[in-house]
């Protein structure tokens, strides 16, 4: 459960074994996601022709790191969750505590269409790819700024005492940042970059944009930004009909798909977390490498890991009535918007429905990181 978050109480919408890196960075650099490998696929679409499902181009980001996009056509869904689906997340398959209204700012299941196409990234940005826009830039995040902190987890936790006083496993530090999110583990490039705010992703987004603007890469009318709420959910469907999940219903056809509570212990330890979880081991308690899964954790788009992982971020401002086909902006306290579930979730918390509001835009969180897109600027969106 995402109960241990700040955002969690402003909004009611909530938040190992020891990792392979050797393999799984093998597995990385064998598709060529953080070097620019031989293999470089750029599909660019002819001046009024529609983006075509299955087209990937990579992105150069420098020294050596690219990012891989993938193109997501216009097309309809259904957003938000049945009576049904509501009913199950809040079952002990799910994981939630009934009665709390957790689900309620998802909406009933409401017609939605995403009338342009636009770019997606394949996966989170990485921590490698993060790292090429501070190392360009000089960038200092909000957790580093002066009097800036971040929520990690608190490594003096040793459960939740539900019967006593309940003691949640996040706390808010200083000192710690995507550098260093407080793992029991080396921080490896190919994990996906967490404590990052809002305002990290877009200053992201930003760098991008002009990056590729000077050096003549970029399509006119298009920029780097996050996706809209209505872009990352038709995304993460995976251009299939409504289900809980991308990949159907069930939670067991889950097993190998994605990253999120599940049978591992806790690094150094001979626990679990203790709440509702997956019935099998996905050999993270924490973090797993992006793509980790392969194919069979890609959706129906190509996209990997769109369900658990790490909270992804997306343009919206949150409203607690529902998401919006359209992006949807407030002039006054601002609760940014995290969608799709993390390592520590419950399977409730993994499903494509699922919407979190953020406590602020300046909030970071060693579950929380994000994903681009390349599309059209977005109106309304608060000025950088």
């Amino acid at each position: 459960m995402e109960s241990a978050k700040p955002k969690a109480k402003l909004t009611r919408s909530s938040r190992s074994r020891k990792a392979r890196p050797a393999s799984s960075l093998a597995h990385l650099l064998s598709l060529g996601i953080f070097t620019l490998a031989a293999f470089t696929c750029v599909c660019e679409p002819a001046r009024g022709a529609e983006l075509a499902k299955g087209d990937t181009k990579r992105v150069d980001l420098g020294g050596g790191v690219t990012l891989e996009l993938v193109c997501i056509p216009p097309g309809e869904f259904t957003m938000g969750s049945t009576p049904e689906e509501k009913a199950w997340a809040v079952g002990p398959e799910g994981g939630w505590i009934p009665g709390t209204g957790r689900e309620t700012p998802e909406g009933d299941p409401r017609p939605a269409r995403i009338k342009q196409g636009f770019w997606m990234g394949r996966t989170e940005v990485s921590v490698g790819q993060f790292r090429r826009f501070v190392e360009e830039t000089g960038f200092v995040t909000d957790a580093e700024k002066p009097g800036g902190w971040t929520q990690c987890f608190n490594p003096e936790w040793d459960g939740y005492h539900h019967t006593t006083q309940v003691v949640q496993p996040w706390k808010s530090m200083s000192g710690k940042s995507w550098r260093d999110p407080n793992w029991a583990f080396p921080n490896l490039d190919v994990y996906p970059v967490v404590c990052v705010s809002w305002n990290d992703d877009r200053a992201f987004c930003q760098w991008l944009t002009k990056r590729e603007r000077a050096a003549g890469r970029l399509p006119e009318g298009l920029e780097y930004r996050l996706p809209t709420e209505a872009e990352w959910e038709y995304a993460c469907r995976g251009d299939r009909p409504r289900a809980i999940f991308w990949w159907g219903d069930e939670l067991e056809e889950g097993e190998g798909r994605l990253n999120i509570s599940a049978c591992d212990f806790l690094p150094g330890r001979t626990k679990t977390w203790p709440l509702g979880k997956a019935p099998w081991s996905d050999g993270y308690a924490f973090v797993s490498p992006v793509d980790h899964y392969g194919e069979r954790g890609r959706n129906g788009f190509g996209l990997a890991d769109m369900c658990g992982g790490v909270w992804e971020f997306v343009l919206d401002h949150f409203d607690p009535q529902g998401a919006h086909e359209e992006a949807y902006f407030v002039d006054k306290d601002p609760h940014p918007v995290c969608r799709g579930g993390n390592y520590f979730d419950v399977p409730g918390n993994a499903r494509c429905a699922v919407r979190l509001g953020i406590q602020s835009p300046t909030y970071s969180d060693s579950r929380d990181g994000f994903r681009i897109c390349l599309g059209s600027p977005v109106a309304g969106e608060p000025a950088k």
